[in-house]
């Protein structure tokens, strides 16, 4: 691993969903403590699996790991950060101020804006306080998929740019004396963030076109912040050991034209190539292995397993598709980790119901997606492509709050409301808004929405009650679709969750930790959908014969998991344009392995 010869005191882990930050950042800082180095790793991922990697039960505070000396290990809970923010804002004010201001300043305390800025005041501590991890040689950050994470690094100089601009002293936080006293760590995190010497940013991307665009797109974005340390990991990539075998020559294929058309923007960066490995990797002793030659452990048992392992699973789309077009409107949400291919089960389905003659609207909630890719620019009657686009929402909904709200405020209170819409978290409100206008609009078509990651999607349908009171106190009075986005998530004839997961153990965990969040909420998964398998592929190479075989372990734990599940094969060509996606959820039957 390359990235880690002479290594900074930070080093941040970044990339698409589903490409192996976490395997790799877990491997890494493996690595560096079993050197004698004192390591710190930390999530900022609110759907975070360092537990089921490291294989040691974690908390929001650095706790050792088990069997490597040195190394610690800890999740940013965006909830207990939430929680310890307000007493730290509020908790001296506890007998000094009558109890109803107290109560005024908890209200106050408790909307979807605290919750963005306990995690980032978290994440900022950690990487501008030097005294709070003065016990460590390094700090590892496992970040979120890219668009969370992109959001989570501008805000340092968001944040310090809002305060310093601010001449109300008032925001959406309330009073600003408790953000001053922050102030000076936040100008030490943009400062770490920028200096060759303290940060790098490894880069991590698949040996696929998509993830290397997505790289380089968050390289150029992150370049432009002034982080300019960055190496990039191809993550994954494959070499045909059977050259017999047509899928195993295909996938080599698929990786070397996606290194044929890498990037300009990140071709010359210094590189580190991950082989791809024949299973998952989980726990301390497959981590130290990360980057072996797997080819050797396809062994004599595993043969014996594989010959007396069956497995049955339904791939018959046509009768989901059928019952969802039965509707003749609603909403139909594909959900997961980053990387399964949501955007794409999305788009297939979009297809399906608009060759059913209906009326299709296929949007996005995920920053970093890329809908209209996925069609290779081509068009299908009655469907149209769009996406939420943060800054037109956030535009759109500061001038609708000005013209509504605003026109009955004195010149005063009209530029408290000014200073207050320039809070870096009425982003987050614009994009909810948008996000519950978009699930209204399937009173009257159908509306496909492929969301974004798991954690940021969570943390959406959470925070819904809080959004309602940000949307209220800004612009006065509770917009319909925001009143009614709820009920109508809940109602499963108008909404259908596809909870999408690929047959490895970290995407099914983590779908089966979001379908539990979900049913918290009162929203019950439609179906799940195991993507790109190898399960109903002759396949003869040792690597994927190996990975089939891993598959059946997760597919069954999937089928104990889901009231309906629908398996799409690994695909030979990159699943793009309307014959690929159509392809995709086309009639099937039950496939059978033996």
């Amino acid at each position: 691993m390359r990235f880690l010869q002479d290594p900074p005191r930070n080093l941040f882990f970044t990339g698409k969903g589903g490409v192996g930050k976490t395997s790799l950042a877990c491997a890494a800082a493996v690595q560096l403590s079993d050197q004698g180095k004192r390591v710190l790793l930390v999530s900022t991922d609110p759907a975070s699996n360092l537990d089921e990697v490291l294989g040691t039960k974690l908390a929001n505070r650095p706790t050792s790991v088990e069997k490597v000396e040195n190394l610690w290990g800890m999740n940013i809970d965006p909830e207990a950060a939430a929680g310890a923010y307000r007493e730290r804002m509020v908790g001296p004010y506890r007998g000094v101020l009558p109890d109803a201001a107290v109560a005024s300043m908890e209200e106050q305390f408790s909307g979807s804006c605290t919750l963005e800025i306990a995690a980032f005041d978290e994440f900022a501590r950690l990487l501008g306080d030097r005294q709070a991890t003065e016990q460590f040689d390094h700090i590892l950050f496992d970040t979120a998929p890219t668009g969370h994470t992109l959001r989570l690094l501008t805000l340092p100089s968001a944040w310090s740019g809002y305060i310093e601009n601010n001449t109300t002293g008032t925001s959406c936080l309330g009073p600003l004396a408790g953000l001053q006293a922050q102030q000076e760590i936040y100008r030490q995190t943009v400062a770490s963030l920028q200096s060759h010497e303290v940060t790098r940013l490894v880069l991590v991307a698949r040996p696929e076109l998509s993830s290397l665009k997505e790289a380089a797109r968050s390289s150029e974005e992150l370049q432009a912040l002034g982080v300019a340390n960055q190496h990039l990991v191809v993550n994954g990539l494959f070499t045909a050991t059977d050259t017999e075998d047509e899928f195993a020559v295909a996938m080599e294929q698929r990786c070397q034209a996606a290194l044929a058309s890498m990037p300009i923007a990140i071709a010359s960066f210094p590189r580190t190539t991950i082989p791809l490995a024949g299973s998952s990797v989980l726990g301390v002793e497959a981590l130290r292995g990360l980057g072996e030659d797997m080819a050797a452990t396809m062994s004599e048992a595993s043969h014996e397993q594989e010959a007396e392992s069956g497995i049955s699973v339904s791939s018959n789309w046509e009768t989901v598709l059928d019952e969802l077009a039965r509707q003749g409107r609603g909403v139909v949400l594909t959900m997961g980790k980053g990387g399964v291919g949501k955007t794409t089960i999305a788009s297939a389905v979009a297809v399906g119901l608009a060759e059913r003659g209906f009326e299709v609207n296929l949007s996005t909630t995920d920053p970093a997606a890329h809908l209209a890719a996925t069609f290779a620019a081509e068009c299908l009657p009655g469907l149209t492509v769009g996406r939420i686009d943060p800054q037109q929402e956030t535009a759109d909904y500061r001038a609708e709050v000005l013209q509504t709200a605003g026109a009955q405020l004195d010149e005063q209170g009209r530029a408290l409301l000014e200073e207050d819409l320039r809070s870096p978290c009425t982003e987050e409100i614009a994009v909810f808004r948008a996000f519950a206008k978009a699930v209204a609009d399937g009173e009257d078509r159908f509306v496909v929405l492929d969301t974004a990651p798991t954690g940021h999607t969570i943390l959406l349908l959470d925070s819904a009650l809080a959004y309602h009171r940000e949307v209220t106190r800004q612009a006065s009075q509770m917009p319909a679709a925001v009143e009614n986005l709820l009920p109508r998530l809940r109602d499963p004839s108008f909404t259908h969750v596809l909870v999408v997961t690929l047959p490895e153990a970290t995407p099914v965990h983590e779908a089966a930790r979001l379908q539990e969040d979900l049913r918290r909420a009162e929203i019950e998964p439609f179906a799940w959908v195991v993507n790109q398998s190898l399960t109903p592929l002759a396949v003869h190479d040792p690597i994927l014969r190996q990975r089939r075989l891993n598959e059946r372990f997760f597919i069954e734990e999937v089928e104990s998991l889901a009231q309906r599940v629908l398996l799409t094969a690994w695909q030979k060509g990159p699943p793009m344009g309307i014959d690929s996606l159509r392809h995709l959820v086309a009639p099937d039957q039950r496939i059978d392995i033996a």
